[in-house]
């Protein structure tokens, strides 16, 4: 709405009290106040009518039906997850020991790569839930992948 701070409305009685005079200062402001108070209602009964024709167009169960379509879980992304966690608890050292160090190492830095990239895409998807919860929006099922290219060393 308006954003006014104190200095604006001070001016703004300064410029009232010398154009409309001490006298009919305080019938003004009880007018003006009066005005924005049915503004206000109006702006009220407005956005009530809005969300019944919402609600009665069936807005909110289609929202429902595309938060539930959209569900990882529904679409069986959940035991990918289950996965890429499993992955990231894997620890290389203890399946190099039989590997040359030149192997060892590459291993090491794939996995950490890999660990990065999913964590980064576990956080985005949670920002991203947390995101479409606070809104009350329907939830996008996944972001998009991210590029690989930069990763390798």
């Amino acid at each position: 709405m308006l954003d006014l701070g104190w200095s604006e409305l001070l001016l703004i009685g300064i410029v009232a009290l010398i154009v409309v005079g001490p006298k009919d200062l305080p019938v003004l402001f009880r007018n003006v106040g009066r005005f924005v108070g049915k503004a206000k209602g109006m702006a009220r009964e407005f956005s009530r009518a809005m969300e019944q024709a919402a609600d009665d167009a069936g807005v909110k169960d289609a929202a429902n039906s595309f938060k539930s379509a959209a569900s990882y879980k529904d679409m069986g992304l959940d035991s990918v997850k289950d996965a890429a966690k499993s992955f990231t608890d894997w620890n290389p050292d203890a399946e190099a020991r039989g590997m040359d160090e030149k192997r060892a190492d590459a291993a090491r830095k794939i996995h950490d790569a890999t660990a990065r990239k999913a964590q980064t895409r576990q956080d985005a998807e949670a920002k991203a839930a947390a995101d479409a919860a606070s809104a009350d929006a329907p939830a996008s099922p996944a972001p998009a992948p991210a590029s690989t290219s930069g990763d390798r060393e």
